[in-house]
């Protein structure tokens, strides 16, 4: 028992001397936040309550590894009306990109892959790529022309390969996609894998030639196989040990231990009503009890659910320059690759290795500082980091094509620094 003490102890000093903070519980005038203007979120997210706007929400906010508010509110179910608790289990949906995109960052650092490897040299089905020049609607035929280049996987991690959305995307490409039997990876899949799939994509054509536009679509997907192939592990396998584990973020899965359903929050929607659980299938047709069915189909894209602490933890590794909790996982020098917008003459939204980015192109938008990264998720979860700051910020509601998601959220919680 004494020698496990010692250890705590060592970590939690290593952690701080060394300039690597762990989340650890705080008081918000010690990192910087007014209490009075923190009690604002309250307010605001009890009005939307009973407005009927949403069924609940979680809310994380940390600063220099301080934990200043961390809050539930509402319901996890709210036609049982079942109390939402703040170790709830959320569908995380496209906040599995950034964690994708971390897993093949640490390959980068391996040498087991370059970022302008062609994704062919991992999936040979990707050899020879195609771009769509004409759809049929009738029918789903099309006729397409050669591309002018293979897709690489800095155009997967920038979304800048052509690959389009299932479920979600184009008209198009929607229908090239069921017609195939390619899914939107939300939901998942309870039987195909994650290779079978990628795959069968490679076949199928690109809305665009490589690298000359943004199309958010299924890259991360590919990734995630990518990450298969690479490392010799399942994907599954890889983010667990890899990641979750020395992160210690034990509550986030891509398909539920049975023991831990009953956290999982009901999916919601907006009624005419109110709010209510979601009960017939949505987006390409997949159930909204994904995360506990016992699947084998990995979606780097889509995929996982877990806790908004859990998550906390990934956000606060790239606060800390790619460490955490006394453990490296890849560089500094990697997470300002990762954080530097890599498509500054597509579009004015800059985009990373994996996230969404403030500059000096968006810096007018909104008080997060330079050098934010962001991203969300399809059912209202949403985060950031400041960097400059050390800001990890997330608020989750698992509402489904709610116009009330964040409320406000970013701006509530710059108000309230007081330093």
């Amino acid at each position: 028992m004494k020698r496990i003490l010692i250890a705590c102890i060592w970590i939690l000093f290593s952690a701080e001397v060394f300039g690597q903070p762990i989340l650890a519980p705080g008081k918000p005038e010690e990192a910087g936040f007014s209490t009075e203007r923190l009690a604002r979120i309250d307010q605001t997210i009890q009005e939307h309550l009973t407005a009927g706007h949403i069924p609940g929400a979680v809310v994380f906010i940390a600063r220099n590894g301080k934990i200043v508010y961390h809050k539930a509110f509402g319901y996890s179910d709210v036609d049982a009306k079942t109390p939402l608790k703040k170790d709830d289990i959320f569908r995380m949906a496209s906040q599995s990109k950034a964690i994708t995109s971390l897993a093949i960052m640490m390959l980068w650092e391996e040498n087991k892959l370059q970022l302008d490897d062609p994704v062919s040299k991992f999936i040979p089905e990707f050899k020879n790529p195609r771009v769509m020049t004409r759809f049929n609607l009738a029918d789903s035929s099309y006729t397409s022309e050669p591309a002018k280049s293979e897709v690489t996987i800095r155009q997967l991690l920038t979304h800048t390969s052509g690959i389009d959305y299932a479920g979600i995307g184009s008209q198009e490409f929607k229908a090239i996609y069921a017609k195939a039997g390619i899914s939107s990876g939300i939901g998942g899949e309870a039987g195909p894998t994650i290779g079978e799939k990628m795959k069968k994509l490679g076949t199928l054509p690109l809305k665009h030639h490589p690298g000359e536009r943004f199309t958010y679509g299924l890259n991360t997907d590919v990734l995630g196989y990518i990450v298969e192939i690479a490392s010799g592990k399942s994907f599954d396998e890889f983010l667990r040990t890899r990641i979750f584990q020395p992160l210690g973020m034990k509550d986030t899965h891509f398909y539920l231990p049975k023991e831990k359903h009953e956290r999982l929050v009901g999916l919601h929607q907006q009624t005419a009503n109110g709010v209510s659980v979601v009960r017939g299938k949505i987006y390409d047709g997949f159930d909204p009890d994904y995360p506990k069915v016992q699947g084998t189909y990995y979606s780097g894209g889509a995929g996982l659910s877990g806790t908004i602490e859990d998550y906390a933890k990934f956000l606060q590794l790239f606060i800390n320059g790619g460490s955490f909790n006394g453990t490296r996982l890849i560089s500094r020098k990697t997470v300002e690759l990762m954080l530097t917008n890599q498509i500054p003459d597509l579009q004015a939204d800059p985009f990373g290795l994996g996230f969404g980015l403030e500059t000096s192109k968006t810096d007018h938008r909104e008080p997060s500082t330079l050098g934010s990264f962001t991203w969300g998720g399809a059912f209202n979860t949403s985060y950031w980091g400041d960097p400059k700051e050390k800001i990890v910020a997330l608020i989750y509601t698992n509402i489904y094509g709610a116009r009330y998601g964040n409320m406000g959220f970013k701006t509530l919680v710059y108000q309230a620094v007081n330093d």
